[in-house]
């Protein structure tokens, strides 16, 4: 896997003022970016998040997901310590791509759950993949992560890859009347560590 540094700068938000780098995968040409916040190059763990790209949820905050609420505590909890990094990957819809994730919601509004939808349109449950990672860490000499996530399959293929995961910090939030089905999938049928 290469990937190819592209540029930075800076990123005022109204969660607070990170940099923003932006970089090219050369086998797929997909453009990732990574949100950073501090020093992240000394030895300690950093505290970060892999985010996949959902447009619905988090820029036209759709209530079907709890990605945009994740996406927002994450960089809250990055400004909150004044250090970590956010690692935006362009694999919508679990990687099944923007157009496709809306046939899927249709899919949805019919009957079947996010991992039948995605099955239907003949694509796997869950796509993604998170080997583009590795060396966007190796560019900011990130070796060990605090990881926010609730998907202990994201920590195992970070730790297949080589990369040290010290800590998983739950991120149990955006639980709503639309998304209660879809987040009891993600615990019943792909493994999410929730309590809700």
């Amino acid at each position: 896997m290469e990937v190819k540094f592209i540029a930075e700068a800076e990123l005022p938000t109204a969660l607070g003022e990170f940099s923003i780098h932006g970089f090219e995968d050369i086998v797929t040409g997909k453009e990732h970016v990574v949100l950073a916040m501090g020093d992240l190059s000394d030895d300690q763990p950093v505290l970060c998040r892999v985010h996949s790209e959902c447009l619905t949820g988090d820029a036209l905050f759709s209530l079907r997901c709890d990605c945009g609420p994740q996406l927002q505590f994450a960089m809250e909890k990055i400004a909150a310590e004044g250090r970590g990094m956010i690692i935006y990957l362009r694999q919508e819809g679990r990687g099944i791509g923007l157009l496709n994730k809306i046939k899927a919601y249709a899919l949805q509004d019919a009957g079947a759950d996010t991992v039948e939808a995605n099955v239907k349109l003949g694509f796997e449950p869950d796509g993604r993949e998170y080997d583009v990672c590795k060396p966007i860490l190796e560019h900011f000499g990130v070796r060990r992560l605090r990881l926010m996530t609730n998907n202990p399959r994201k920590v195992d293929a970070l730790s297949d890859l080589g990369i040290e995961v010290v800590d998983r910090v739950p991120i149990e939030i955006g639980l709503n009347q639309h998304n209660e089905s879809y987040l009891a999938v993600k615990v019943s049928k792909m493994g999410h560590l929730l309590r809700n």
